[in-house]
């Protein structure tokens, strides 16, 4: 048997190269400029800053700058150009501050502002126009919520009309969901968090270990599959989809296939899960704030399960429960399991799996440089604006503080994430989806299927009387 040297001498070769999986790798402190996470806590936190301080002065600039066509509720083709005729400064204001805030931070990160430009700019002109079909008085009757619309819009445009590749540069997915969700925060009372987080926790921990115990085993001991790859699947079928299936794969030293196999399963069910429980939900009449806490337990993605609870939401007429429900279970409860997976996983790749290509043991700082760090964005904007807020009445609240200072957020929040389901369409082209394989699908589809049958009965049965008190 080789001794340590003469294994690191040969990984070193083109032979080792390619059948060795890479050595777990992270930015460290530099990811505070270089990831989207720290970036969408900075855009999310300046605008509650911004949006306070024009509010306490008595600006109405902030205001101005949310605008948005969603609220209009046209009839008429002119009553709706005669909204863009009135407020074009606004909107090219906007688009404005938009463009710079987006593009200087995504040069940092190292996009080409070249391409960024001019791909944000049709990303910006068609969420114009999906504000402007949610604004139409007859859109309820049709179903015809934005964040549906956005998605289906997206995926058109992107499968019949071959936009060039270096478009992708402005649809930034997780940039925009996660500076969604910080905003989101700044409207999320953290009281809310306190009382019913626990049971969050509790729920999303139960669904994460036995989402990702089924994928795992039904993977390696039924279909026989290569352990890192059972590893990657499993934890994107059972956390955060996309960015847990990412943080696994760096942190067991998968392959690339292992990674694309994961993501286009993850994609494949999001995108199904967008339509099955809202459509479910509405045939069983669920409370908003049920529907919503059964998206976040069996979502595979925060952007596809925010598309889903706020499309449920409204069709079912309190959005608020809806998104309580579905952001307690994904981002506070299930999303917190990429670190606590990442490590655990990676101690298991070093001291089991791979013992001899390990050079050390995985850190416990690991689960820090995993974990979604846009979550504290989320909770600083929570625990800010609940302070800020907590001295008025609810009478001075609902006429002075949501009018003035928490609808412009909500308004700016909105925009964030019809950015990202236009996205999520707009980059998702399903020729470049390749087969997965039959064992891995049906590997990920079973922990689906326990998934959602899990996450419906502790949504329903066992917490339901939480979630239904959620969004009064």
């Amino acid at each position: 048997m080789a001794d340590k040297k003469s294994v690191t001498d040969y990984c070193e070769t083109k032979e080792c190269a390619a059948e060795a999986p890479p050595k777990p790798t992270h930015m460290g402190w530099k990811e505070l400029y270089l990831k989207e996470d720290w970036w969408a806590i900075y855009l999310g936190i300046g605008i509650v800053v911004v949006s306070l301080i024009a509010f306490l002065n008595g600006s109405t600039a902030v205001k101005s700058l949310a605008i948005n066509p969603g609220g209009l509720k046209w009839s008429s083709i002119d009553q709706l150009f005669g909204h863009f005729g009135s407020n074009l400064h606004l909107y090219a204001l906007q688009f404005f501050s938009w463009l710079v805030i987006f593009g200087i931070s995504t040069r940092i990160m190292g996009i080409k502002t070249s391409e960024f430009v001019p791909s944000f700019l049709f990303l910006y002109v068609l969420s114009i126009i999906m504000f402007s079909i949610g604004g139409w008085v007859d859109a309820p009757k049709y179903n015809l919520e934005p964040p549906l619309v956005a998605l289906i819009i997206g995926l058109l445009i992107a499968n019949v009309v071959p936009l060039p590749k270096w478009m992708d540069s402005g649809f930034r997915v997780e940039y925009f969901i996660k500076t969604g969700i910080v905003l989101l925060g700044a409207t999320f009372p953290i009281t809310l968090v306190v009382s019913a987080g626990p049971v969050a926790l509790f729920q999303a921990t139960v669904i994460s270990l036995v989402t990702c115990l089924t994928i795992y085993f039904v993977a390696t001991k039924i279909f026989g599959l290569d352990k890192r790859l059972a590893s990657v699947i499993g934890t994107g079928g059972a956390v955060c989809g996309v960015s847990g299936s990412m943080a696994i794969a760096s942190a067991v030293g998968a392959k690339k296939e292992h990674l694309y196999t994961s993501v286009t399963l993850v994609v494949v069910w999001a995108l199904i899960m967008i339509f099955f429980i809202p459509f479910v939900s509405k045939g069983l009449n669920l409370n908003p704030g049920v529907a919503g806490a059964w998206v976040g337990t069996s979502e595979f993605a925060d952007a596809a399960g925010f598309a889903a609870a706020s499309a449920y939401g409204r069709m079912a007429g309190n959005e608020n429960a809806a998104i309580q429900g579905f952001t307690l279970m994904k981002v506070i409860g299930r999303d917190m399991w990429i670190g606590i997976w990442s490590f655990i996983f990676a101690l298991i790749a070093c001291l089991k799996w791979e013992k001899e290509e390990c050079g050390t043991r995985p850190s416990p700082m690991e689960i820090w440089w995993r974990f979604p760090k846009f979550v504290i964005g989320f909770f600083i904007a929570s625990l800010f604006m609940t302070a800020i807020t907590s001295g008025y009445s609810p009478d001075d609240f609902n006429k002075i503080v949501k009018p003035g200072l928490i609808m412009p957020i909500v308004s700016l929040r909105s925009w964030a994430f019809i950015f990202c389901f236009l996205s999520i369409g707009l980059t998702t082209r399903f020729k470049e989806l390749k087969a997965a394989g039959m064992k891995p699908f049906l590997a990920f589809t079973t922990g689906v299927l326990v998934n959602v049958a899990l996450g419906f009965t502790l949504s329903v049965y066992v917490f339901g009387n939480y979630w239904m008190g959620l969004g009064k």
